[in-house]
């Protein structure tokens, strides 16, 4: 019974976090759906320096928690970010350089309640290289 259960528990997480990623063909698409939301969280700095994903906004890690969170409301959302603040269940996918700042973001969306957060695992380096910059 337990290692069945084991099994179903694995199978389970690991159909969960495949849930959550996001692909670059995924990511490519994204201008053909305007109802994703795509959120590069490095610095502005290193957006300077490397340029971001078309159709992506600028929210750095250490802002995610606070903007996402209650403590934002709808108003000031829009105010810092120029357009609605997302819905719980609204489809983010999360970007940074490696992947490893954004799969950060995605914890704290997931923590924070929101059901649809996916992380772009290649992230600026995967999409960098397939555009040839």
């Amino acid at each position: 019974m337990c290692a069945s259960f084991f099994n179903w528990i694995s199978d389970f997480l690991g159909k969960r976090a495949n849930m959550s990623i996001a692909t670059y063909e995924e990511v490519l698409d994204l201008p053909n759906h305007p109802e994703k939301l795509l959120i590069d969280v490095r610095g502005a700095d290193e957006l300077a320096e490397t340029g971001q994903i078309p159709t992506s906004v600028n929210i750095p890690l250490d802002h995610v928690k606070k903007t996402f969170s209650s403590e934002t409301n709808s108003e000031a959302f829009v105010r810092l970010h120029g357009f609605a603040k997302p819905s719980l269940d609204h489809y983010i996918i999360v970007s940074c350089r490696t992947g490893r700042r954004s799969q950060m973001a995605v914890d704290i969306l997931q923590e924070l309640c929101y059901t649809n957060a996916r992380n772009y695992k290649g992230s600026w380096t995967e999409w960098a290289a397939k555009q040839g910059k």
